[in-house]
């Protein structure tokens, strides 16, 4: 089971709760599962939310960076 990072408990620990519930409706179905049977507490489900989407953020970005340097190259 991924374990939040501190710095992503502390980031989640600073959303209000609109921001919050955004998250929660974006999570993955394997961590809502793990939210629902108690295996953690939201703040911890949410900083893993934060992390996935940050790590998800990292890669599209590479993704285009490569995207625009072949269209440049044609």
């Amino acid at each position: 089971m991924r374990k939040p990072v501190d710095e992503y408990l502390e980031k989640a620990g600073q959303l209000n709760k609109e921001e919050t519930e955004r998250l929660l409706a974006r999570m993955r179905s394997k961590l809502m599962r793990r939210l629902e049977d108690k295996k953690m507490s939201v703040q911890e489900a949410v900083a893993i939310q934060l992390e996935i989407e940050d790590e998800e953020l990292q890669e599209w970005r590479a993704r285009m960076t490569e995207i625009k340097k072949k269209s440049k190259d044609k």
